[in-house]
């Protein structure tokens, strides 16, 4: 008896305040988040006749049904460039942002069983259910640079903002993940309102018109274009069409409003996130 009271006992217990983040326990279970990645990487195409084609194929369709209706039926208009790259630009990254957000979402209730059985960050959960189509963003990226060569279009040294704008977005899907995933554990009514926000946040984002457009009719009423840039996606899909084509019409303060959004939704999602962590296995 003595020598069982002599056992280490250990307490996990939340840590204390809404924005704490353990960087080393995180850094601890990153074989975990690999695992968790790599899982949804082989599982996302598992007996499909496509496979990873799949990631190129869906915007690139969705490209060809833009350009037909948008630009040869509506004359959205696309900044002086040509619409299939101007709207492939865009589809890129979003359908990156729309695939992984849904995903992030479901991702807890998901890993129910992992949950109740073993301890581990669960911030681990939504950040693998993003990074995971990292994947698939790389190869649509691939196809996206045979369609410059194709429109002997070159971006030229814009392209070096690439990455800061692949981080970009991975912020504003993680960020948001957080949020609806930690929510959709207590209200299962969260996987059902996701593609929907989706696909609103879609038609209020530069993906199908240029954003020029937006920023003047602010301006004709005396408003600041900053005020569009508070859509994070906004400016997240105006930097990548400026790093893949080398063209913009918006100015630094769009930019900078979209980067305080993303910001402000990122620390928001890990303070709610962490505050309802404690509940998860109870009430996944």
């Amino acid at each position: 008896m003595e020598q069982l009271k002599r056992v280490p006992t250990f307490v996990i217990a939340p840590s204390r305040g809404g924005l704490s983040i353990r960087l080393k326990e995180l850094w601890e279970y990153r074989e975990l988040l690999y695992f968790l990645i790599w899982r949804d990487v082989k599982v996302r195409y598992k007996q499909t006749v496509l496979g990873a084609a799949w990631a190129i194929f869906q915007p690139l369709f969705t490209m060809a049904v833009f350009t037909l209706f948008f630009d040869r039926l509506a004359k959205v208009g696309s900044d002086g460039l040509p619409y299939p790259l101007f709207s492939l630009a865009a589809l890129v990254p979003w359908t990156f942002f729309a695939t992984g957000l849904t995903q992030s979402t479901n991702s807890l209730v998901g890993s129910a069983n992992l949950i109740k059985k073993v301890y581990f960050p669960r911030g681990i959960i939504p950040a693998a259910a993003v990074l995971a189509w990292l994947v698939d963003l790389g190869l649509a990226l691939l196809m996206f640079f045979g369609a410059l060569a194709f429109y002997e279009w070159s971006p030229g040294f814009a392209l070096a903002i690439l990455p800061l704008a692949v981080t970009w977005i991975c912020l504003v899907a993680f960020g948001t993940g957080l949020w609806l995933s930690a929510l959709n554990v207590e209200y299962r009514d969260v996987k059902f309102v996701a593609p929907f926000l989706v696909q609103i946040w879609m038609f209020v984002s530069p993906v199908i018109y240029p954003a020029s457009r937006v920023t003047q009719a602010l301006a004709k009423r005396g408003l600041p274009e900053w005020l569009y840039g508070l859509n994070p996606m906004a400016g997240v899909i105006e930097a990548f069409r400026y790093a893949l084509l080398g063209t913009t019409a918006c100015q630094a303060s769009f930019f900078v409003a979209g980067a305080v959004v993303t910001a402000l939704l990122l620390l928001s999602g890990i303070a709610y996130f962490k505050r309802m962590e404690r509940t998860f296995a109870d009430v996944v």
